[in-house]
């Protein structure tokens, strides 16, 4: 029976999905994951939940302990990882409560811990493949399951994850759509990175809360504003991971 890990994002990490629910709290060498590992079942399939930003939002993005929170849940016997993300647009297409589901980043942050490698063995460094960073068949799962729900989905993203916590200049803004990025965030890149490394497969759902600040003829994004749209959606991120689940 799989057993699955889910990174929940800004309001994407409702623990009431899980069935029979307890917290636990552990540590690893890394440290500690950004809150108690909540552990339950979802279609008979046992599930550990870690909200990214803490339980009450209170760990900015730079801050996360990626590193604890992957190895958490490789340490729990995780055979694979979904994650859930708030995301801008920077897409006329991709519109407000819209998901995409994620198939590339583009990591622009300065001063995360982006690796479990801090020395190699002698004449065996460990450099891993990135090309495909997000697993084929969860993100086919995933797209499968928002098509049956009817939720509009985007089969494939670019994602460009910033340092933050603030959000982008309009000329960051530009630069990103310039180089091909479809949605922009402030996690994704580090979490894929280290799931790869940990060798666990991996995808990530994006949910669009907004248009950054590209777009000129509507005020820039607050969080305000975002946390409208989670409330107008969530459910079907929600709604979406189960289902996926059910069919993992």
């Amino acid at each position: 029976m799989a057993v699955i890990g889910i990174i929940g994002g800004s309001g994407l990490d409702n623990p009431d999905i899980l069935k029979d629910a307890k917290d636990s709290e552990v540590s690893n060498k890394w440290g500690s994951p950004s809150s108690p590992i909540k552990s339950g079942t979802i279609a008979g399939k046992e599930v550990h939940i870690i909200g990214r930003h803490g339980r009450e939002h209170t760990i900015p993005p730079t801050y996360v302990n990626n590193r604890a929170n992957i190895q958490a849940l490789k340490d729990l016997g995780c055979d694979c990882i979904l994650a859930t993300t708030a995301v801008g647009s920077l897409r006329e297409e991709i519109d407000r409560g819209h998901l995409v589901i994620i198939d590339q980043f583009i990591d622009f942050t300065r001063k995360r811990e982006l690796t479990f490698f801090e020395s190699f063995e002698p004449h065996a460094p460990a450099h891993t493949p990135m090309a495909e960073p997000f697993d084929a068949d969860l993100r086919a799962k995933m797209t499968a399951a928002c098509k049956e729900l009817g939720v509009t989905v985007h089969d494939k993203g670019t994602v460009v994850t910033i340092e933050g916590p603030r959000f982008s200049t309009r000329a960051e803004s530009h630069m990103f759509r310039a180089w091909g990025a479809d949605i922009i965030n402030m996690s994704t890149a580090p979490e894929a990175i280290l799931a790869n490394e940990a060798g666990i497969p991996y995808a990530a759902v994006a949910m669009s809360t907004d248009y950054d600040c590209w777009k000129t003829d509507e005020a820039p994004v607050t969080w305000d504003d975002i946390l409208a749209i989670f409330k107008a959606n969530a459910e079907n991120v929600t709604s979406m991971l189960i289902k996926t689940i059910e069919n993992i």
